[in-house]
């Protein structure tokens, strides 16, 4: 899909604007395998298959504050509605490939550490058809980045870790650090929508 992505925000994104607009993204987002080493390391997030109104919806929370990693809120800050909206339509357009309805069976720990934080009810019964476009597809996403961005929701009074999201916080601190690994793993192997788009920095 190359055309314009859906209205996001107010704004109506276009992908080769996004594409252009993606320069600072592809630094870390457009690397397989690329690492993140704050607040701890991890592998940066797979962003190419997320829905458009999912991008605007984080770009926007690391603006806002309400998601407090310190290199993307200088990013966001410096991006406009437009500009969240060409990069949503740009990586959204990525998605090839359809997750299948029913995803492969859990462990009997992961199902039932699942099943207590109802996941499914809101990421999709196959964890990448969310009830809502602006909640995240998780999954194939990295189980480290996974991990971490849990532990996130559960972090209160830092100023430069953390997430506020009162449904995420309440559900993420009834998991121990080794329940929330114990999900991310199996949500990793899920077969995925999502997926590194490596970018030539030369074009």
């Amino acid at each position: 899909m190359m055309g314009t992505a859906a209205m996001a925000q107010g704004a109506t994104g276009d992908v080769q604007a996004g594409k252009q607009k993606a320069e600072m993204c592809i630094g870390c987002h457009g690397i397989p395998g690329y690492q993140n080493s704050f607040p701890e390391i991890h592998k940066v997030p797979k962003i190419s298959g997320q829905s458009d109104k999912y991008i605007v919806a984080s770009l926007t929370a690391y603006k806002k504050g309400d998601r407090k990693h310190p290199t993307m809120r200088g990013i966001a800050a410096a991006l406009s509605e437009q500009d969240m909206a060409d990069l949503a339509a740009y990586y959204a357009s990525h998605a090839d490939k359809t997750a299948p309805e029913t995803p492969k069976a859990a462990s009997v720990t992961a199902a039932a550490l699942i099943e207590k934080g109802a996941c499914a009810s809101c990421h999709g019964a196959n964890f990448s058809k969310p009830i809502d476009p602006s909640y995240p597809k998780l999954a194939g996403q990295h189980a480290d980045y996974l991990y971490v961005a849990l532990k996130a929701y559960t972090v209160e009074g830092n100023q430069v870790v953390g997430r506020n999201n009162a449904i995420m916080s309440g559900i993420a601190k009834q998991y121990s650090h080794a329940e929330m690994r114990e999900m991310a793993k199996y949500l990793s192997t899920l077969d995925t929508e999502l997926s590194v788009v490596p970018q030539s920095r030369f074009r």
